[in-house]
């Protein structure tokens, strides 16, 4: 979606300029806004005629959890009253492209069928940070089907190892 794309960057670039040294704690708590932004119900009321800016304010702030700062507010209630809730999500997504390149990082996703935890996931992520060439910020999430092994996910790049995945390249290899 360009145009959504296209009016976040405004508003992802002056919070990435107003964060200074805070890039961290601003990222924490616009993935708590955003999350909350994309959830159906929320933009069903925050889309409500009847709803006031106030309210749409007071209701993201009190789920996004813990107490907001200032600046949390400020951007909130900006974003609030110049119509872009919806665009709160990519606003957030583009604030991460910003941080990740001025720390020279990736987001990476790491599918795995068992959780993972302490070494087993250290280690992980120094391979992982060594094959991708960049430092990585990683998350870990659960997908039962792949049985055994991870996907790695760093933006448009997939690194597949799961047991999955080589059952299927053998299927493939023995139905050629």
């Amino acid at each position: 979606m360009a145009e959504l794309a296209t009016i976040a960057r405004p508003y992802a670039q002056a919070l990435f300029e107003a964060s200074g040294v805070d890039l961290a704690g601003a990222a924490s708590w616009l993935d708590k806004l955003a999350a909350v932004a994309a959830n159906p119900q929320f933009q069903q009321f925050a889309e409500n005629p009847g709803v006031t800016s106030t309210q749409v304010f007071d209701v993201i702030s009190s789920v996004a959890g813990a107490v907001l700062p200032v600046e949390a507010k400020n951007f909130l209630q900006t974003v609030i009253e110049n119509g872009r809730i919806g665009a709160l999500p990519e606003i957030a997504s583009q604030f991460r492209v910003l941080k990740n390149t001025q720390r020279g990082s990736s987001d990476a996703i790491v599918y795995s069928a068992f959780p993972l935890e302490g070494n087993d996931l250290a280690e992980l992520v120094v391979a992982l940070e060594k094959r991708f060439g960049r430092q990585l910020d990683v998350k870990v999430e659960l997908e039962q089907a792949l049985i055994g092994g991870v996907r790695v996910v760093v933006g448009d790049e997939v690194l597949d190892t799961s047991v999955k995945a080589r059952l299927e390249q053998m299927k493939v290899a023995l139905i050629s």
